[in-house]
């Protein structure tokens, strides 16, 4: 197969490229920008474009495929030329389902928790030694990139409610059509793309649609939406998961089970939340619950999800990818319970289009409970560059309605705040999905 990627140097984009040259595909590329980790996976791959830019003449009638990026626009001359010579032109998910039409297909949704409960999956069935593809939101260890295509007969899949391309409007997880889906909670987000939450939430329902007949739904029960949806597709069979009983003594998580008791490298009632979701796939894909339990023993989370940076006597940092309201409460809520008598510094940074929009900052009202002190970063310059309306530091602070709640717009400041607040025992928790006005955050950790 010859394949070329418009906008190849996404997340997502650049692992499916890895994953076809690994199969043996012929896989070329163009960007107008590629950054690490990307640039050097893709180089020492030999794949890496010469020259950054859109370049019309790699398009060509010998091309089986043309996977189009979100990055990349709907005037793209690359996609242009494709259209005029009608090829075959996929979306990243589209071109997912066309590799796995004929395996099992693993679906795992929702507004929170698909990136860490796709990881626990995979890692019990990595340490189970049961062969199946994946595409996950987060490098893991054990496993060399991101997606895998082989002849596996399963295929694991997070299942992002975001947009497909610039031409497939229609959300990732809609592509898939699974025979075994998680969804982990609904959660308002992508204002951008959903005005309201009854949109948002109808694109659920429409996943739940394309679970195909005789399939297997597990959901949270925490959650009154999909209490709610969760039985409208009479074609397939539901169960819920709820909130295992556990323990937290010394900085150090226990859950018990019917199998005895299980000490665990994850902390916070939502990654308990998802570890039991991620026990309904993996039974169903024929894990016994004592293997699961004895593998969890060994799982230390996906990058990026409450991953410890730093640790030396007296000091923890956390980094996370926690940005919508929904993700930042759980998380902040995690890291409370499980440092009682710590002092915790936790920072958001607002980033997201949603987060960064005047509209949707009452979302995130009592986010920052409960920690010792809450800061809150924004660049002006993110605002500018979604075009969005000024945000005031006043507006941000009256909407996380926290008095002592502090906002800063310039990342130097920022930085100084925390570092003026350690002391013995102190966890800082720094949440994220981008990078602070460009901090190294592990660099900033050792500086502390």
């Amino acid at each position: 197969m010859q394949v070329h990627f418009i906008a190849i140097g996404g997340a997502a984009m650049h692992n499916l490229a890895l994953a076809l040259r690994e199969k043996g595909d012929v896989v070329t590329g163009s960007d107008d920008a590629i950054f690490d980790p990307s640039r050097s996976r893709l180089e020492e791959a030999g794949i890496l474009p010469l020259e950054m830019g859109w370049f019309p003449d790699k398009i060509h009638s010998k091309l089986d495929a043309v996977i189009l990026g979100m990055h990349a626009r709907e005037d793209n001359p690359e996609l242009l030329k494709a259209q005029d010579l009608g090829l075959n032109i996929f979306s990243y998910p589209e071109y997912l389902y066309e590799q796995s039409k004929n395996k099992k297909r693993v679906v795992i949704g929702g507004s929170h928790g698909k990136t860490t409960i796709t990881s626990m999956v995979l890692h019990v069935l990595h340490v189970q030694k049961i062969d199946c593809d994946y595409m996950v939101g987060a490098q893991l260890d054990g496993f060399k990139t991101m997606v895998k295509l082989s002849d596996a007969p399963v295929i694991v899949l997070e299942g992002d409610e975001y947009l497909s391309s610039p031409i497939d409007r229609r959300p990732k997880f809609h592509l898939y059509r699974p025979h075994i889906a998680l969804l982990s909670g609904i959660a308002w987000d992508h204002i951008n793309v959903f005005p309201t939450f009854e949109n948002y939430l109808k694109q659920f329902e429409l996943f739940i649609d394309q679970i195909q007949d005789g399939g297997y739904l597990t959901y949270c029960s925490e959650d009154e939406s999909l209490n709610i949806i969760s039985s409208s597709n009479p074609e397939i069979e539901t169960e819920a998961y709820q909130l295992p009983e556990y323990e937290i003594e010394n900085g150090k998580t226990s859950i018990s089970h019917e199998h005895g008791e299980t000490e665990l490298e994850i902390f916070g009632a939502h990654n308990l939340l998802n570890m039991m979701g991620a026990l309904n796939v993996c039974k169903q894909l024929g894990v016994t619950e004592s293997d699961f339990f004895n593998a969890m023993k060994s799982f230390k989370g996906a990058s990026r999800r409450l991953e410890n940076i730093f640790e030396r006597e007296g000091l923890l940092v956390y980094k996370d990818f926690a940005h919508s309201p929904s993700k930042v409460r759980a998380t902040v809520k995690a890291v409370r319970e499980q440092y009682i008598g710590h002092k915790v510094i936790a920072g958001l940074e607002l980033h997201t289009f949603s987060s960064l929009n005047k509209s949707f900052l009452a979302e995130y009202k009592n986010t920052m409970s409960g920690v010792d002190i809450a800061y809150v970063y924004f660049d002006p310059e993110a605002i500018a560059h979604k075009k969005l309306e000024d945000l005031s530091e006043e507006l941000v602070h009256e909407s996380f309605d926290r008095k002592d709640l502090e906002v800063f717009t310039d990342s130097a400041e920022y930085c100084d705040a925390i570092r003026k607040e350690i002391n013995a025992k102190t966890i800082v928790l720094l949440m994220s999905s981008g990078n602070f006005g460009g901090i190294v955050l592990e660099d900033f950790a050792m500086s502390l």
